[in-house]
């Protein structure tokens, strides 16, 4: 049995398909591990699976839960569950892309061979758009965690000193970032195992709650169903969702990591598979806990929910420590930010589709330029938090919500042409192929548009659609004037 050329031999042996899949794999290896103006593949396996554990836990869980909730009251659980099924599709059609292709521009550059050079540009650009929205909430929520000991200091000042922090840090080597994001996580992880433990042993043993007015009320988990499983109608479940996709937002940053990883084919699917356990815990056991220890209707979006827990049970010095665990996730979710958004410059302009010294590589291997763009771009932060604090995190939020859904279901259709171009010994061949082939894919991408209608329907978040459509059409127009010839074909 041979391997051949398309058209001349066909493959007939699994084994042959997976040689050539693993010789695509190795020259991507050696192309961004070696040479001058190179990425450093400096992130281990341990990087990898807490990079990807990070990501579903930051300023959309801490904080961005609060208007989850009160949009939605306890059907917020099961707007987390299906989110979360959706983004599972989406990280496995990703994944089965990066183990067999690990490269620097990852989902754009699957779209730009899949699909074509002005989909891979659009869906790299609005990754960047994306990247840069996300983390102006994120500082945003930095700044809010901050006025918990400093009420009386302006938020803006917050965010332009984290903003100026995190650059520095990213402007290090790659190996300094997978650090600092494996203590971010272990941290996040321990407080949240902590909280959980703790709540249980609040419904257990009883304790009461103070409420804003001063009276106490019971915990018990039947706040979670006194009001009805869907007190704001079936509305309130739908709208629940623009807050519920932004916090997943993100998490596809495991395929970026796959152009500095050490060894992709093996980190890239243990990360993916965490994805439901971490859905379940982090964010459906969580909430149940909060919800049943403080009514629904009570949290506020004032501060992060996991703070207001403890300053609700009389316990001070506890909500104190959980402020500086919340201050960490928010620490992990910027860095995260300008790393992916920085990454994607990297591989676009490797390609053509943006300015050449963004190609320009630091000693340590880092697109130094890209950073410093970023930390740029997010002094539009300082300026959202002192002319509209009240409101910057919604709007934030719906904005990033239409990026993540684009990019996401760019994602998806990248996997779904692949796949149907391949041949069947092909697809046996994968070695992390996509589960429920192609129903899963086709549902997912079903329920991305839906949310894109809901997005668009629903006037409190309708801008985002619009701002959204706004910026496709003027990437279209740059594509059209900016992207020489010979990068569009």
């Amino acid at each position: 049995m041979t391997c051949g050329c398309r058209g001349q031999v066909t493959v007939v042996d699994p084994r042959c398909a997976r040689r050539e899949i693993h010789a695509i794999s190795d020259t991507a290896d050696e192309t961004l591990a070696g040479g001058t103006g190179s990425l450093a593949r400096g992130l281990s396996a341990r990087h990898i699976r807490f990079i990807a554990l990070g990501s579903a836990i930051g300023t959309g869980l801490f904080y961005g839960s609060a208007e989850a909730i009160a949009t939605a009251g306890p059907s917020v659980l099961i707007a987390y569950l299906v989110g979360g099924a959706v983004i599972y599709a989406v990280l496995r059609a990703l994944g089965e892309l990066s183990v067999r292709n690990p490269v620097a521009g990852s989902f754009s550059e699957f779209a730009t061979t899949h699909l074509g050079p002005l989909a891979g540009f659009l869906t790299g650009w609005t990754f960047i758009f994306e990247m840069i929205v996300v983390c102006l909430a994120d500082v945003t929520a930095f700044g809010v965690y901050m006025g918990f000991w400093f009420p009386d200091v302006p938020r803006w000042t917050w965010v332009l000193a984290v903003v100026f922090l995190i650059g520095a840090v990213n402007l290090c080597s790659v190996t300094v970032f997978g650090e600092l994001e494996f203590w971010f996580t272990l941290v996040k992880v321990v407080a949240i195992v902590a909280m959980i433990a703790g709540g249980v042993a609040v419904l257990v043993f009883g304790f009461g709650v103070r409420g804003d007015d001063g009276r106490e009320s019971v915990s018990t988990v039947s706040n979670l169903w006194s009001d009805g499983v869907m007190p704001n109608g079936i509305a309130g479940f739908l709208s629940s969702f623009a807050v519920v996709m932004f916090a997943f937002g993100g998490s596809e940053i495991i395929g970026i990591t796959a152009g500095e990883a050490q060894n992709p084919r093996k980190t890239i699917p243990q990360a993916v598979n965490t994805v439901p356990v971490r859905i379940l815990l982090f964010y459906v056991c969580t909430l149940s806990v909060i919800m049943a220890i403080i009514p629904w209707r009570e949290i506020t979006g004032e501060g992060s929910p996991f703070v207001q827990i403890f300053e609700s049970l009389g316990l001070a010095p506890a909500a104190a420590v959980l402020n500086v665990v919340v201050i960490t996730a928010a620490l992990s979710a910027i860095n995260s930010d300008v790393f992916g958004a920085g990454r994607m410059m990297y591989g676009l302009a490797q390609r053509g589709q943006a300015p050449a010294s963004l190609k320009a590589v630091s000693a340590g291997g880092v697109p130094w330029l890209t950073v410093v763009i970023m930390v740029v771009a997010l002094l539009l932060a300082v300026v959202l938090n002192w002319v509209m604090p009240d409101r910057v995190f919604l709007v934030i939020a719906s904005l990033a919500t239409f990026a993540t859904m684009f990019v996401w279901m760019m994602i998806l259709v990248s996997q779904y042409r692949a796949r149907r171009a391949m041949t069947r010994e092909e697809q046996r061949a994968l070695e992390f192929g996509v589960p429920l082939w192609p129903y899963g894919q086709i549902a997912a991408m079903g329920f991305l548009v839906f949310v894109a209608i809901v997005v668009a329907v629903d006037p409190d978040t309708r801008v985002s659609f619009i701002v959204g459509a706004g910026w496709l059409v003027l990437l279209v127009i740059a594509y059209r004037t900016l992207v020489p010839r010979s990068a569009r074909r």
